[in-house]
């Protein structure tokens, strides 16, 4: 299959993705908030069900189909939509916030290695790889700054949050590959949004725990961002971004996130922030500006 052309980041696509990282920040502290309310996986698929509706308003004002036709990837990318969040959900009930984005925006690496084998034009070239090696640098001082590092996290929240950032990834590559890439972010996103509803409201009971725990007005408000705000809005501008740009490149703005994420944590929870802040945000700086530095013509 003939793969479109995806160009490098120009200005108003960096400042789209940078906007879409602070989103994606808070998005992690409002799981981590939201699953007082109610039971992590039902949570996820309870935000899916939401967003599909507002999607699904959306693309029914404007006449997108939802290309049924195409249910194969469409089943595949929402059942990896289903495992990634699943884990992020779980995972955020057992670690802390830190070490699970650490973890699950350790996904540069994983999409980086296959677009280069699968994705023609975007090849990791010398620079470009130094550039993630600091990224993923500034991930890890920002992991190790956390004073509670080995008192908030268990071995399966960590592994959970790791494997959903492997499931992240592979939903780039089935859009990328797929015919679903070439369809609107619209349809993309609903075939996600629908499939992972059904998928995780299913399996919800059979995970430990009430599925509604302290569902309060707070909580209402926190579903209302994570459904509305991230899983719609912020989603379907992910995709579209995914359509114009070089998938490693958009990729390489994950490393943001959990810099952003170690913040609202200080603000929000008081978690700890030390010196080793700005040493994760200057290499954050350097790496992204190696990966996305045009060559000279």
């Amino acid at each position: 299959m003939t793969q479109p052309s995806h160009r490098s980041l120009d200005l108003s696509g960096f400042w789209l993705m940078f906007g879409l990282a602070m989103l994606f920040g808070a998005n992690n502290v409002l799981i981590k908030l939201g699953n007082q309310g109610l039971q992590p996986v039902f949570y996820a698929g309870a935000r899916s069900a939401v967003a599909a509706l507002a999607v699904g308003g959306w693309m029914a004002f404007r006449g997108i189909s939802p290309r049924l036709d195409l249910w194969r990837p469409g089943l595949l990318i929402g059942s990896l939509f289903a495992i990634e969040f699943m884990l992020l959900y779980w995972a955020l009930d057992n670690t802390n916030v830190v070490r699970a984005s650490s973890l699950f925006y350790a996904m540069p690496i994983w999409l980086t290695l296959a677009a280069h084998f699968l994705f023609p034009g975007d090849r990791l070239s010398l620079r470009r790889g130094l550039g993630l090696v600091l990224g993923f640098g500034a991930v890890v001082v920002t992991f190790a700054a956390r004073a509670d590092i080995l008192e908030g996290g268990s071995l399966r929240g960590d592994l959970a949050a790791l494997f959903a950032g492997m499931a992240w990834a592979g939903i780039v590559v089935v859009s990328r590959r797929s015919r679903l890439g070439q369809t609107s972010a619209e349809t993309q996103l609903m075939w996600q949004l629908m499939v992972s509803a059904i998928l995780l409201i299913a399996v919800a009971p059979l995970f430990a725990g009430p599925l509604v725990r302290d569902f309060s007005g707070e909580q209402i408000v926190y579903f209302a961002v994570q459904a509305l705000g991230v899983a719609a809005l912020g989603f379907l501008t992910w995709f579209w971004l995914l359509g114009r740009y070089q998938a490693s490149t958009l990729a390489s703005f994950s490393f943001v996130t959990p810099v952003l994420s170690a913040l609202l944590g200080w603000l929000l929870l008081s978690e700890p922030v030390t010196w080793q802040t700005p040493l994760a945000l200057g290499l954050l700086v350097a790496g992204l500006f190696l990966i996305n530095r045009r060559p000279r013509t």
